[in-house]
């Protein structure tokens, strides 16, 4: 008796022949010192924390239609140490989320493939991260109030 997942491997090239196809490497295989690796399983968590981050913009909206003492709560939680420090963390995420997005894009346009652009264009992603979540900060802590 064969095994049922066996038929998913099986596929036929665009002239017909038949191969199989490769298998997924899971975590294990991939080397998390590689920035290629690294930076792939980063741009998936900080989409995961981005939508966290949505969450956290509902409640701050249902609490400004609410009323003022849920607003109130709110607010305090964002102004506290540990939600400064959420927010803090969000606003990396966005930008790297972002700046990785648009080295996709890139991708997806057939350009930067090459491993010396593929490098250069991934330090970029970590240099304008952290810059852009500084000024962001520095801007946020410069007009609030």
């Amino acid at each position: 008796m064969s095994d049922p997942r066996e038929a998913g491997m099986i596929a036929r090239r665009s002239d017909g022949t038949i191969i199989r196809r490769p298998l997924s490497p899971h975590l294990q295989a991939y080397d998390m010192m590689q920035i290629t690796s690294a930076l792939s399983i980063m741009h998936r968590i900080s989409g995961v924390a981005w939508s966290v981050g949505t969450v956290l913009m509902v409640w701050w909206l249902m609490a400004a239609a609410t009323g003022e003492g849920a607003f109130a709560a709110v607010q305090w939680f964002m102004g506290s140490f540990l939600g400064l420090l959420v927010l803090f963390g969000l606003t990396i995420a966005a930008w790297y989320h972002t700046l990785a997005g648009l080295r996709h894009l890139a991708w997806d346009a057939g350009r930067g493939f090459d491993m010396p652009s593929v490098h250069r264009t991934g330090r970029l992603v970590l240099i304008g991260t952290a810059v852009l979540s500084i000024l962001t900060w520095i801007l946020a802590l410069m007009f609030w109030g």
